[in-house]
């Protein structure tokens, strides 16, 4: 079967992730049968796919005839018979139990069309055992979505035994198609890739606490703070539910052995039904407390490193057994749970040397099987670091930071191009893409095959979403690294502002507070129809810190500037052209093409003339009479100059310019 192929998706499951998944596939365009076992359970299920489209109409994510559309596509069902009936591939979503599974796909079997794929979304079960209860093994996989599903890119393309690569292949496509990430998952490996890394996490902060070498408060407050992951580790258990992430290290530990044996103060939390914010009280209290209230000032070093470690070990478990390589592992933790960086470069950046010492310390005095070090961790700690580059000993000065981290780099055709590839965190910049944005400023300004700049953020959801709060606030709330972090922004973004060379940012997506502030750093500013732009900071309680509250007044006047700032509205990208913000406002499909293709005409321009014309805007800003002294000063650099020459040359024939910049 190819995807083209697939008109029709079964989802047998309403709950959550299931009515999650139903939405998704008929915003794809997919008809869909959603199905659960009595008329209660499929009536809420499409009653909350309903209110779901609804509001995602109601904030203009989708416009209310595709809302319409979507709803139309989603048909409800009892009887699994009719349910299947022309299904092409069916999404089996019911409780995490193998025994509940096996007992769907024997009677699944019975009336699926013949050719139809089944995918199981499960975050840890085995995908072989259940493929072999079926009629069609080669045509089973594992589909792991993240809840909630609508909103959450990654969805985990596992493999069993026997499952063919054209399986794979479809699934994979079936999922871009839905615009979502997949990320292959090779072998058929408890806990997948996220839940591998997860689950032990978490197990790990339970036992620090249980042995006493640390209270709940520090190890949140290092998890969150110290290493500036999203959420503590006992926070994200209340999150998730503690009882999910202890049925996963169960399985973990039926099958993979004592490395994975849960710790007793999870058990004891399951037992006692305090399963976290689903029912009010867990490791924090959410009904009569104020919920998880983590202090950023209880980071404890010795607790960030043997997190660190049990997280490298467990990496180097999934790469050594060929479960997923480092940059999938990295993307897949980025994506499903969040995380600024992904575990690989993590521990790259901690030193592998040190972390096998910490492992074999924890080994030596514990006699616990969790802390043996895998044969792979130290294998890659000897050459270098998961990916061989000599990341893993710990040297910050390994090479330029933008080459392999948040920014990407290049040049083509005299236009460099500067793109923040974070587009799982939404493109947000934190002080590390601070410090990669201002080294690949530098490095265009330095080349002089290079003649503009080109700035744009990966994927089309957005330019750049704005700072990236959850890693700043790895800083805690100290006011002077808030100043320094709002110097270093202003320099950084000055430096675009500064280049003698033009730069063009094409926005696509949202483009909102610290990203908008990089906008307005640039020459020219297109932008696609779906963008929003806006600096939302008042609604925070902030102001802009990074230049915005002067240089957007210097674009659109104090007036505009005013209403945005203050307002902290967002704003399509017509309005924006209306304001003078955005020069040019295109179809989305056609942003990459025309910016390009502009930065590439403002490439062909005398650079010199350019320069001159750019410090002449500049000085005038503040003293006109200082701003014409450079406009008159660079008048009479460029009338001697091969340029002007050239210049005059082509349009005395009526010809095109070859401007070298002499």
């Amino acid at each position: 079967m190819q995807l083209e192929d697939v008109q029709r998706v079964a989802v047998l499951g309403a709950g959550n992730m299931g009515h999650g998944i139903a939405e998704v596939a008929a915003l794809a365009g997919y008809d869909v049968s959603l199905r659960d076992i009595n008329d209660e359970l499929v009536q809420n299920g499409y009653d909350q796919i309903e209110w779901s489209l609804g509001k995602l109409a109601e904030k203009d994510r989708i416009g209310d005839d595709e809302a319409d559309a979507a709803l139309d596509r989603v048909d409800a069902f009892v009887d699994l018979e009719d349910a299947l009936d022309g299904a092409d591939v069916v999404v089996e979503v019911v409780p995490e139990k193998m025994a509940i599974k096996k007992d769907v796909y024997d009677e699944v079997v019975e009336h699926a069309p013949d050719e139809a794929v089944f995918v199981t979304n499960t975050s840890s079960l085995s995908i072989t055992e259940l493929s072999e209860v079926t009629d069609r093994p080669e045509r089973f996989c594992g589909m792991h979505f993240f809840n909630p599903p609508v909103r959450m890119d990654l969805v985990e393309v596992i493999s069993g035994k026997h499952t063919s690569d054209e399986t794979l292949d479809l699934i994979e496509g079936l999922a871009e198609s839905m615009g979502k990430t997949p990320v292959r998952v090779r072998k058929d490996s408890p806990g997948f890739i996220v839940n591998r890394i997860l689950v032990p996490l978490m197990n790990e902060a339970a036992w620090i606490v249980e042995s006493g070498d640390a209270t709940m408060e520090a190890v949140d407050s290092t998890t969150k703070f110290g290493m500036g992951l999203p959420m503590g580790s006992f926070e994200l258990a209340d999150q998730v539910g503690i009882d999910v992430g202890y049925h996963v290290l169960e399985y973990m530990y039926e099958v993979l052995g004592d490395a994975y044996r849960p710790c007793p103060l999870l058990g004891e939390k399951v037992e006692a039904e305090d399963l976290g914010k689903k029912t009010g009280t867990g490791f924090y209290d959410y009904e009569d407390g104020d919920g998880a209230q983590i202090p950023s000032d209880a980071v404890d070093d010795d607790v960030r490193r043997r997190l660190l470690a049990v997280m490298a070990n467990e990496t180097a478990g999934l790469i050594g057994n060929d479960v997923a390589d480092a940059d999938d592992v990295d993307e897949a933790v980025k994506l499903g749970a969040g995380f600024p960086d992904g575990p690989a470069k993590l521990a790259d950046e901690e030193g592998l040397d040190a972390l096998v010492e910490t492992l074999d310390a924890l080994a030596e005095e514990t006699s616990e099987a969790r802390y043996e070090a895998t044969d792979y961790l130290r294998e890659a700690a000897d050459s270098g670091g998961f990916r061989g580059d000599g990341s893993g000993d710990g040297d910050a000065d390994s090479g330029p930071a933008f080459e392999v981290l948040n920014v990407d780099v290049d040049a083509d055709s005299r236009v460099g191009h500067i793109e923040i590839d974070r587009p799982h965190r939404m493109n947000t910049i934190s002080g590390e893409v601070l410090d990669e944005l201002a080294d690949a400023v530098d490095l265009l300004d330095g080349d002089d095959d290079v003649r503009a700049i080109l700035l744009s953020g990966a994927g089309d959801r957005a330019f750049s979403a704005g700072a990236d709060v959850q890693s700043m606030a790895a800083g805690g709330a100290d006011p002077i690294h808030a100043v320094e972090l709002s110097r270093q922004g202003q320099q950084t973004f000055g430096k675009f502002e500064e280049s003698d060379k033009p730069v063009v940012a094409a926005i696509d997506g949202y483009c909102l507070g610290g990203g908008m502030e990089l906008a307005t750093a640039a020459d020219i500013r297109i932008a696609s129809e779906r963008s929003e732009l806006g600096q939302p900071e008042l609604d925070l309680g902030l102001l802009p810190g990074w230049g915005g509250t002067q240089r957007l007044a210097r674009v659109v006047g104090e007036g505009r500037a005013k209403e945005i700032i203050l307002t902290a509205d967002r704003y399509d990208a017509g309005t924006m052209a209306e304001y003078d913000f955005v020069n040019e406002v295109v179809p989305d499909d056609e942003l990459d093409e025309r910016a390009r293709e502009l930065a590439g005409q403002l490439a062909g321009g005398p650079p010199i003339a350019q320069k001159y014309t750019k410090r002449a805007i500049h000085a005038g800003r503040t003293d006109n009479e200082a701003g014409l002294e450079v406009e008159a000063m660079g008048f009479g650099h460029v009338m001697n100059t091969d340029d002007l020459m050239e210049g005059v040359t082509a349009f005395m024939g009526d010809g095109e310019p070859e401007f070298e910049g002499k």
